[in-house]
């Protein structure tokens, strides 16, 4: 018999921690996979695809997030009003203007499992267009998105 077993994550066992992550001047998608890997668990030693031990994620400044190219114009967001001829488009630069949130909620979104697995890893995901955010109760480490350094 081989004692060399696979280690498999149980949920109660899952350790979550608060990390604070400052959009100022990233690119948005560089920023969003990083965001999506630490939501889904994937930099921890212990990941189990099918276990949320993801880490939560407190994201500020979401309004001075970067794009490159003509992104601003060119990419477009869809969505349907549920009536016959009912599509209806937003530009980045519209979305950034009207709700900065949604902009990197709707990048991290497309990166994570479409499951129900998927669904409670966003809820994980707090994220502000200003430099304040309530939960500082939890005192989030301040994450280096571009080094992955945590202090």
């Amino acid at each position: 018999m081989n004692s060399n077993k696979t280690y498999s994550l149980r949920k109660e066992d899952a350790v979550r921690n608060w990390y604070l992550v400052d959009a100022k001047n990233k690119i948005l998608g560089r920023l969003a996979t990083e965001i999506a890997k630490r939501l889904r668990g994937k930099t921890k030693p212990d990941f189990t695809p099918h276990v949320d031990n993801g880490d939560f994620i407190v994201v500020i400044n979401a309004e001075k997030v970067k794009t490159t190219g003509n992104k601003l114009e060119d990419k477009k967001y869809f969505r349907h009003t549920g009536y016959p001829g009912g599509i209806k488009e937003t530009s980045l630069k519209e979305l950034l203007e009207k709700k900065p949130e949604q902009v990197l909620y709707k990048s991290v979104r497309g990166m994570l499992p479409k499951t129900r697995l998927g669904r409670a890893q966003l809820k994980k995901l707090k994220i502000y267009s200003g430099p304040d955010h309530p939960h500082q109760a939890q005192t989030p480490a301040v994450l280096d998105i571009e080094t992955g350094e945590h202090s």
